[in-house]
């Protein structure tokens, strides 16, 4: 593959996810501290991103037939900048609310269209994404390390970062090649989002059982999204965005292990490691402090890589090899709607909710929570979804798959 173009990609995928971690990571800092919104405003804004990856799918479909993917990606970065800087200056919550969702339904479908800008671009995507790919992650872990650096977490600071970033990206998108529309001429039909034979596939009873699982634990996982940078400043933990990136450091690392582990554990034990896994980070938090008990607090952090890689990025092996060869992209598209999108956007308005049961101060001294409390809960939801996995899904264990390692190059960190 041509090195300039190789470069010029790696720098598109580290501006990509460096706009997304400037300000989702501390958002909900700045929303509590300063401006002291309940833990269900906090959760509800935190979902925005959950909505912006509801519609997803539907703008990169008519985005594939009807515009240039450069031009497209460029466009949908300067409006949605416009949109972070304008949210970092309101102050209520209906218009943090709305400014911050219109940025997130222009962001959310960039991460596909970045994505399918480098495999136009590249001549072996199975050799050469990784490579690519990775400095995404790089760009998120240098964005929370920046913000927590400087101090800024408790602030509207980062969310102008972002925008910055946002502007930057779009007017380096338009200097990429040229992607005319790969599906141009191609009428726009209900089917083309999502076909019929993708929902059918969920008939099957271990992909129905693991698209209820893969919903219902994106519930407590946005514990995590939405309150831990809060929860970690309150500790008294200094430099809290910048530890927290400590999660994507173990993510690149977990990446590596998940062929080895998976073709001698099979699907159902992978996923169930990745579930257990946020029982323990939960349970970690609600004991752990930032005195003696801090080391329980960076492994609940460190934890990230297997709560991440081994459930989410395991079930796209898992849907990969489960789906026929035409419908891949539809179920895989399906799942993230159910996960990313329906889960998380779920799980904003609960977590918000459970985060309020615990408040401890009222907002005018300062919202203070009973954090021990909020993470038990979190830990028992996770529990109760993991024991619901073990018991009813059942997969045969089949032979080894060369597609793993390949697999693993298509996450998002988060």
């Amino acid at each position: 593959m041509n090195l300039q173009i190789k470069v010029r990609l790696g720098i598109m995928m580290f501006l990509e996810y460096f706009v997304w971690a400037t300000w989702y990571v501390t958002v909900g800092t700045w929303l509590s501290s300063t401006l002291h919104f309940t833990g269900e405003q906090v959760g509800l804004i935190a979902g925005t991103t959950a909505l912006g990856a509801m519609i997803a799918p539907f703008v990169g479909t008519v985005a594939d037939k009807l515009f240039a993917t450069e031009k497209f990606l460029a466009t949908l970065h300067l409006v949605g900048g416009v949109f972070l800087f304008l949210a970092s200056q309101q102050h209520s919550f209906g218009a943090i609310y709305t400014t911050l969702l219109l940025h997130c339904f222009c962001y959310m479908p960039t991460m596909a269209l970045s994505n399918s800008m480098a495999f136009r671009l590249i001549r072996d995507p199975q050799k050469e994404f990784g490579s690519i790919r990775v400095m995404g992650t790089a760009g998120w872990i240098v964005a929370s390390l920046v913000v927590g650096y400087m101090k800024l977490e408790a602030s509207a600071v980062p969310l102008k970062f972002g925008a910055v970033a946002s502007l930057v990206m779009g007017l380096y998108c338009f200097t990429m090649p040229h992607i005319p529309p790969p599906a141009k001429g191609e009428k726009l039909r209900a089917g083309s989002f999502f076909p019929v034979e993708a929902f059918a596939l969920l008939k099957e009873r271990s992909m129905a059982i693991f698209a209820i699982a893969s919903f219902l634990v994106c519930i407590p996982l946005q514990f995590y999204y939405a309150f831990t940078n809060v929860f970690l400043n309150q500790a008294g933990v200094v430099n809290a965005a910048g530890k927290m990136s400590g999660g994507q450091m173990s993510e690149l690392f977990c990446m590596l292990l998940i062929p080895f582990f998976f073709r001698r554990f099979g699907v159902k034990y992978m996923l169930a490691a990745g579930m257990l896994a946020w029982v323990m980070r939960y349970a970690l938090f609600a004991y752990g402090n930032a005195g003696s008990g801090v080391w329980m607090l960076w492994l609940g952090i460190l934890l990230h890589g297997i709560c991440y890689d081994f459930f989410f990025v395991t079930g796209q092996i898992y849907i990969d090899r489960k789906a026929p060869a035409v419908l891949r992209s539809a179920a895989q598209g399906l799942i993230s709607f159910l996960t990313y999108g329906l889960g998380l956007m779920t799980g904003s308005w609960i977590s918000g909710l459970i985060v309020d049961h615990y408040v401890l101060q009222a907002p005018l001294a300062g919202r203070t929570y009973d954090w021990r409390s909020i993470w038990l809960v979190a830990a028992v939801t996770s529990a109760v979804v993991l024991v619901f996995f073990l018991l009813f899904f059942r997969e045969k264990k089949t032979d080894e798959i060369e597609s793993a390692t390949s697999a693993t190059v298509d996450a998002i960190p988060l």
